[in-house]
C-alpha cells in the first residue's frame, strides 16, 4: 500500500471527514428508511381496500422484511468488495421506483410482491451495509458512530408515520405512496454520490482512548450462528408493538393517527435509546449492552397488556422505544469487536438478516394470533417468550467472553 495513502486513512478514522460521513449517511437512512415504515401506516387502508383479513394484509410488510433481510446479505457482501456508494445508488433507483409502482398494484399479492423485490431489498443499503461502512471510519467513537447510523432508521420511523396519515387523508394511500417515490428519487441519489470515497483500509490496533476487547471463548462461525439466533429472538418480540401498534389502535377504536402517533413516539424514543447505546457499548462493549435492552425489551412488552387506556399506550410505547432501540445496531458492534475488519459487511448483513427475518416472522405471527384468538394480548406474550430466547444466548456469549481464549472451539 502507498505509505501516503495509509498515513492518509489513519488520519481520516475518527476524523472531519469521518463525522461528515456520519451526517450524510445518516440523513440517507432517513430518507431511505420510509422504505420500512410506510407499509405499517398503510396496513389498515390496503386491508380495507383489497377485502382481505389481518394475516393477509401483513404480507406486505412480511415481504418487505424478506426482501431487507437478503438485500442486507447480498449488499453486504459487495461493499466488501466495491465499496458502499455504487450498491447505495442502485438500491436508490429501486427504492423510489418501487414505490411508485406500488402505488399502481391492484391486489395483495402484487403489493407484496413490488414491497419485497423493490422497496425491501432497495431500502436494505441504508441499514446493515451502511452501518458496516461507518464502522470503518471510526475507532475511538465506533459505538456512537454505529447507532448513530442505526439511528436513522428511527428517524425514519418516527417522521415519516407523523407525515403520512396528512397525505392519506387528503388523497389516500397510492398518491402518498406516488409521492414518497418522487422523494427517494431525487434526494437519495445525490446523497449516495457524495460516499464515492473508498473506506480506510488501515483499521488494525486500538486507538488512543478506545475500549480493549477481551478475546471470546468462541469461535468466529459458533459466534455468528448464536449471534443469528439472538437476532431473530429479539426483532421476532420486538415487532409486536412496531407493526401492530396501528392496527392495535384501530381495533381499541382510538384510530389510525394516533396509532401512527404511538409509532412516533416509539421510534423517536428509540432514537434515543440508539444513541445511549453507543456511548454504554463504547464503554462495557456490545454483548452487555445487547443483554441490558433485552431484559428490558421484554418487561416494556409486559406492560402493553394490562395497559390499554389511550394516555397509557402512549407511555408505554415511549418506555418500549426507550428499552429497546440499541438491541439492533449493538449486533454489528459485537461483530466488529470479535470478527475482521474485511468482513465486517458481510458478518454484519448476516446478523441483520437474522434481525429482519425475526421481524418478518413476528409481524406475521402477530397477525395470525390476532386472526385466531381475537385480540393482541397472547401476541403480546408470544413476543415476550422470543425475547427470552434472546436473553439467553446473550447470557451464554457474556459467560463465554469472561473465559481464557483459549477455550474457543
Amino acid at each position: 500500500m502507498d505509505q501516503t495513502q495509509r498515513l492518509q486513512d489513519i488520519s481520516d478514522i475518527d476524523g472531519r471527514y469521518a463525522w461528515t460521513r456520519l451526517a450524510i449517511s445518516v440523513l440517507l437512512a432517513t430518507i431511505g428508511g420510509a422504505g420500512m415504515w410506510a407499509v405499517v401506516v398503510v396496513l389498515p387502508a390496503v386491508q380495507a381496500e383489497f377485502g382481505v383479513d389481518r394475516a393477509d394484509a401483513s404480507l406486505p410488510y412480511t415481504a418487505t422484511m424478506l426482501g431487507f433481510a437478503f438485500g442486507n446479505v447480498i449488499i453486504g457482501r459487495l461493499i466488501d468488495s466495491v465499496g458502499y456508494w455504487r450498491p447505495a445508488l442502485v438500491t436508490s433507483l429501486m427504492l423510489g421506483g418501487g414505490f411508485v409502482l406500488a402505488s399502481l398494484t391492484t391486489s395483495i399479492t402484487q403489493l407484496a410482491v413490488v414491497q419485497g423485490v423493490l422497496i425491501g431489498a432497495g431500502s436494505s443499503a441504508m441499514f446493515g451495509p451502511l452501518i458496516a461502512d461507518i464502522s470503518h471510519w471510526f475507532r475511538r467513537r465506533r459505538g456512537v458512530a454505529v447507532s448513530a447510523a442505526a439511528a436513522g432508521n428511527y428517524l425514519a420511523g418516527a417522521l415519516w408515520p407523523l407525515a403520512m396519515p396528512y397525505a392519506m387523508e387528503a388523497e389516500g394511500w397510492r398518491f402518498t405512496y406516488a409521492a414518497l417515490g418522487v422523494v427517494c428519487l431525487v434526494t437519495m441519489v445525490p446523497l449516495a454520490f457524495l460516499l464515492r470515497r473508498d473506506a480506510p483500509t488501515h483499521t488494525a490496533g486500538i486507538a488512543p482512548g478506545a475500549r480493549p476487547v477481551t478475546p471470546i471463548a468462541v469461535s468466529p462461525k459458533t459466534l455468528q450462528a448464536l449471534l443469528v439466533v439472538a437476532g431473530l429472538g429479539c426483532c421476532v418480540a420486538m415487532s409486536m408493538p412496531q407493526v401492530h401498534i396501528v392496527a392495535y389502535c384501530m381495533d381499541l377504536g382510538y384510530g389510525v393517527a394516533r396509532g401512527a402517533e404511538m409509532l412516533s413516539i416509539m421510534l423517536a424514543a428509540g432514537i434515543v435509546s440508539r444513541m445511549a447505546s453507543g456511548f454504554v457499548a463504547d464503554r462495557i462493549g456490545g454483548i452487555k449492552t445487547i443483554l441490558i435492552g433485552s431484559v428490558l425489551q421484554g418487561l416494556s412488552l409486559l406492560l402493553y397488556i394490562p395497559f390499554d387506556g389511550l394516555a397509557s399506550l402512549y407511555v408505554v410505547s415511549a418506555v418500549f422505544g426507550l428499552s429497546q432501540g440499541g438491541i439492533v445496531p449493538c449486533y454489528a458492534i459485537v461483530v466488529r469487536e470479535y470478527m475482521p475488519a474485511s468482513e465486517a459487511g458481510r458478518r454484519v448483513g448476516i446478523v441483520i438478516m437474522a434481525t429482519i427475518i425475526g421481524m418478518a416472522l413476528g409481524g406475521w405471527m402477530s397477525g395470525w394470533i390476532y386472526d385466531m384468538t381475537g385480540s393482541y394480548a397472547a401476541a403480546f406474550l408470544n413476543g415476550i417468550a422470543w425475547n427470552l430466547l434472546n436473553v439467553t444466548v446473550m447470557t451464554l456469549l457474556l459467560w463465554k467472553s469472561t473465559r481464557p481464549a483459549a477455550a474457543a472451539g
